[in-house]
């Protein structure tokens, strides 16, 4: 019988090939069973195992054989078995990532939200204004984000200039971590055109205001107060370290150099 189809990985594992999986569950027990005696005997230390959802009827099969979920997505789900006693298995993504920008007018003004679908708060009366951000989006860059989310909330065009500081809080959604970057952006439009499925009020507020007034909570003032006090760290590709497609690199701007975006 032929093991599964699979290759090797740089860390001693072997990692199936989930399009050569065959269908039927019986079929895929005898071959799973010869396929980990094989790799076990070629010293390898992890398998990794990929099932299309179009093959979940298999799930059962090789949790029945010793493996664990690892993590999943809307079309796969991937488990793992360990072959050698404390095999190192990394972690799925510990951490969500988030943007929030610092949007300053000429006019001394800033750029606020506040959106509907927010934690309540009895003592709290009226709109709760804050910065426009959200998630990133997998393969997006934070530069990009950050202009995205302040468009699609508020309707406004910017541009990136600089990020500001960031926030690490564990405890977030499903138990996971949360990193968010605050980021200084500059206006290129003014007209807002509010995203009324989330934002219930948005507006341009004096900053005076927003860093005075009870509505806006304490992190987001100084959040502020960070992008008003110092210029950040801007982007700065590394010559033959990655693309900028694929990396991102923030520096703080050096003086008479490329790096200077004032």
């Amino acid at each position: 019988m032929d093991i599964i189809e699979a290759n090797p990985n740089p860390f001693g594992g072997v990692v199936t090939n989930p399009n050569a999986l065959i269908d039927d569950p019986r079929q895929f027990r005898s071959q799973l069973s010869h396929s980990l005696d094989a790799w076990e005997d070629e010293g390898y230390k992890v398998v990794w195992l990929e099932i299309p959802i179009s093959k979940s009827a298999l799930v059962p099969v090789a949790v029945e054989a010793g493996f664990i979920y690892h993590h999943a997505d809307e079309s796969n789900v991937l488990l793992t078995r360990r072959l050698e006693e404390g095999a190192v298995i990394p972690p799925y993504a510990t951490h969500y990532i988030g943007v929030g920008g610092v949007v300053l007018s000429d006019s001394n003004e800033i750029l606020v939200v506040s959106e509907k679908f927010r934690e309540y708060n009895p003592n709290r009366r009226g709109p709760a204004f804050k910065l426009p951000g959200g998630a990133l989006q997998a393969g997006e860059h934070i530069a990009d984000a950050a202009v995205r989310e302040v468009l699609e909330e508020t309707g406004v065009k910017t541009k990136f200039e600089s990020l500001v500081c960031f926030r690490h809080w564990h405890g977030y959604r499903y138990g996971k971590s949360d990193i968010y970057f605050v980021c200084r952006l500059s206006p290129l439009s003014r007209e807002i055109t509010m995203q009324e499925d989330e934002i219930e009020a948005c507006l341009w507020m004096p900053v005076d205001e927003f860093l005075g007034t009870g509505t806006v909570g304490q992190f987001s003032r100084d959040m502020v107060r960070a992008a008003l006090e110092s210029t950040g760290i801007v982007p700065s590709p590394i010559d033959g370290f990655g693309t900028p497609a694929t990396h991102e690199f923030f520096m703080p701007p050096l003086e008479g150099s490329y790096l200077n975006l004032t």
